[in-house]
């Protein structure tokens, strides 16, 4: 249940999207720039740009698109060996991913 600040806010902010104060801001129609290593050091953060445009990605990354698409795949598929076979291959995934999540790496 929303707060009564959290209610505030809100009319606040739809009161003053009425009033056009919104319009015309400063990078408007632009993506936001978002810098999700807040808490990493500008060395290392050179470096995981650097890994990161050269096409390189943790194991965990790949690891989570895999579970996501077999999981994608399993919603697709009805009762059967091949929708046996891919639960199985992801229950070993989510395992592989607890096991990398646990160790730190």
């Amino acid at each position: 249940m929303p707060s009564i600040y959290d209610i505030l806010a809100e009319q606040r902010i739809a009161d003053a999207l009425r009033r056009g104060e919104f319009d015309n801001l400063p990078g408007a129609g632009k993506p936001l720039v978002l810098d999700d290593e807040l808490f990493v050091s500008p060395e290392q953060r050179m470096a995981n740009k650097v890994l990161r445009n050269a096409g390189f990605s943790p194991p965990e990354v790949g690891l989570r698109k895999e579970i996501a698409k077999l999981r994608a795949e399993i919603g697709e598929l009805e009762d059967g060996e091949r929708r046996s076979a891919l639960r199985r291959r992801l229950a070993m995934l989510i395992v592989q991913l607890g096991e990398i999540a646990r160790s730190g790496h």
